[in-house]
């Protein structure tokens, strides 16, 4: 804990994403984390955090595996309900009523969805495949009034490793719809666009050019007109692999570091600056980076 504190109060941004974070329907584990941010000087008077679909039971064998009750027989994985959830911390007013939040949604109801199949039917069961929601965490569309500026709507999800099945390649298809998500929602198949300035953020779990799962979907999302990619870089990843564009360091030489994290803010705003806060390892930054997480704080400056 004592080294995200450090990473997050070294960049210190104006809003966070963050991912991997227990969810609790008081939210007292999210405002204690913010009351350590503040002791150590960076302060987030606006805390959101949703109910995830992480850990949330289905009483059903959701994998395959002729078993229920395991973590992956939850709606997204998870050993008890809010595991590893996300959260929005914000100098900036949230404004909850606001919120859309689409993790509900069935996978079976997204449009073309990629349903696993096998050639008993439907993969793992008719039963499994009429509950299972398309989100493994989330979709949220949360809107931040920034002052001086207006409302930015921060667009966020943390999808399915696209590894960990079978031949039927369930997380792979669920990796590759639950990004393709956005670009159905921005064509404005499920209602209203964002009216003005958003930012698409999160996990995606989807390197365009490396590792496992389908491409796709995370091509055309950084392909989207719509969109901008700042392409953030950093020393620590430059130097472990060469490839300064990574921003998770896993295991080499599988699945090896990839770009999986990822800030795209609206066509419209303008980027001053972007990076992933990753310092060469060889330095005590570099070293605190790496004991807080796998997965690096990608961050953007943006103004109109």
């Amino acid at each position: 804990m004592d080294a995200v504190v450090s990473v997050i109060s070294e960049v210190a941004p104006d809003i966070l994403v963050i991912q991997g974070f227990d969810y609790d329907l008081t939210g007292a584990a999210l405002g204690a984390f913010a009351d350590l941010l503040r002791e150590n000087g960076v302060n987030y008077p606006h805390l959101f955090a949703g109910r995830p679909n992480t850990g949330m039971a289905t009483g059903l064998d959701m994998d395959g595996d002729r078993r229920r009750g395991d973590p992956r027989d939850a709606q997204g994985y998870g050993r008890f309900s809010g595991q590893g959830g996300m959260a929005v911390l914000s100098r900036f007013p949230v404004l909850e009523d606001q919120v859309q939040d689409y993790s509900a949604m069935l996978w079976r109801d997204f449009p073309d969805a990629l349903l696993p199949e096998t050639p008993a039917g439907p993969f793992p069961s008719e039963e499994a495949q009429a509950v299972q929601r398309l989100s493994t965490t989330a979709h949220w569309v949360v809107p931040v009034n920034v002052p001086g500026t207006g409302r930015l709507d921060l667009l966020t999800f943390h999808a399915s490793p696209p590894v960990f099945d079978g031949p039927e390649d369930r997380n792979g298809r669920r990796n590759h719809d639950e990004i393709r998500f956005w670009k159905l929602y921005l064509d404005g198949v499920f209602g209203p666009v964002p009216p003005g300035d958003f930012v698409l953020l999160g996990d995606t779990n989807q390197d365009p050019n490396s590792g496992s799962g389908l491409k796709e979907a995370i091509r055309g999302l950084l392909n989207d007109p719509r969109l901008q990619d700042p392409e953030p870089s950093s020393d620590g990843s430059a130097a472990i692999t060469g490839d300064p564009y990574d921003t998770a360091d896993w295991d080499d030489p599988v699945p090896g570091n990839l770009r999986v994290d990822y800030v795209l803010p609206s066509a419209n705003l303008q980027v001053t600056d972007t990076g992933v806060w990753w310092p060469d390892p060889g330095t005590e930054a570099g070293q605190t980076a790496a004991l807080a997480s796998r997965h690096k704080l990608v961050w953007t400056d943006i103004s109109r």
